[in-house]
């Protein structure tokens, strides 16, 4: 039973750095990545379709992504919920195909995603430590219910923390990674 408390910890505090990971790919650093437009979502035929659902999203330079829709008639739309997105760059539809080029990042800008970027890890590092309350929790009541021992109370609540600080820490290294691929040009 304790170690299906652990084992809970480990899947649930991966989850939480995947997550992570996957949110830290769509903030823009002055490079093109297709998860930058993957997510946003088109109005195609009623209803709110991923772009990565309607078509191929390349990178044929360092600064530009084109996004080839499998359905040529759906092409404005994608065109108008970019336009809408946050993301903050005009779109140049041929017809076929939509570029986006992306601009060079301010040093302002920068730091500012920076700030962004270290408040998501926070809030990364927050999941998983309550995760690992939740577990420690768990634990205490096996012991109260005479499940476990106070020794082994303690040797799961050790396994706990060991777990939670390697999760810490690989949270730390994907945002020390990440701040540095925003501060280069």
């Amino acid at each position: 039973m304790p170690q299906n408390l652990i084992k809970d910890l480990k899947t649930r505090s991966e989850k939480t750095l995947e997550h992570l990971k996957g949110t830290l790919q769509g903030i823009r650093t002055g490079r093109a990545h297709p998860a930058l437009v993957e997510e946003i979502k088109v109005d195609y035929f009623g209803t709110p379709t991923p772009i990565k659902n309607m078509g191929s999203v390349n990178v044929p330079e360092a600064r530009q992504l084109v996004i080839t829709p499998w359905d040529k008639t759906a092409i404005k739309e994608i065109e108008k919920a970019i336009q809408a997105s946050p993301l903050g760059i005009n779109p140049q539809n041929d017809g076929e195909s939509i570029r986006l080029n992306l601009p060079e990042l301010t040093k302002e800008r920068r730091v500012e995603l920076t700030k962004v970027v270290n408040k998501m890890a926070e809030e990364s590092r927050i999941a998983v430590r309550n995760i690992r309350r939740e577990v420690n929790d768990g634990l205490k009541k096996l012991e109260k219910e005479s499940a476990i021992t106070e020794d082994d109370l303690k040797k799961f609540t050790k396994e706990a923390q060991d777990q939670t600080d390697a999760f810490i820490k690989k949270i730390d290294g994907i945002l020390a990674e990440k701040e540095k691929e925003i501060m280069e040009k």
